[in-house]
């Protein structure tokens, strides 16, 4: 399993995030505070405070982990 956080500042920025979520064969959860939501929902991603960074954790191998850190990485170096 990896984390990372990420911060998403737009609609679009959302969008891109779970595109890039839903290419990928594993479970991606995104957590803030007490709430584990899947990375795959745009609707409960809208259901987080997006003012803040969050946290992203990949279950799969490491390998898995890098890729997907990868494809979001714009999102990742703004935090």
């Amino acid at each position: 399993m990896r984390n990372f956080s990420v911060h998403l500042n737009s609609i679009a920025d959302v969008k891109r995030f779970v595109n890039a979520a839903c290419d990928q064969p594993f479970d991606i959860d995104i957590v803030s505070g007490r709430y584990v939501i899947d990375a795959k929902s745009i609707m409960g991603i809208f259901s987080l405070d997006l003012s803040k960074p969050i946290d992203v954790e990949v279950h799969g191998t490491e390998e898995d982990g890098r890729v997907f850190y990868e494809s979001v990485r714009e999102f990742a170096e703004r935090t």
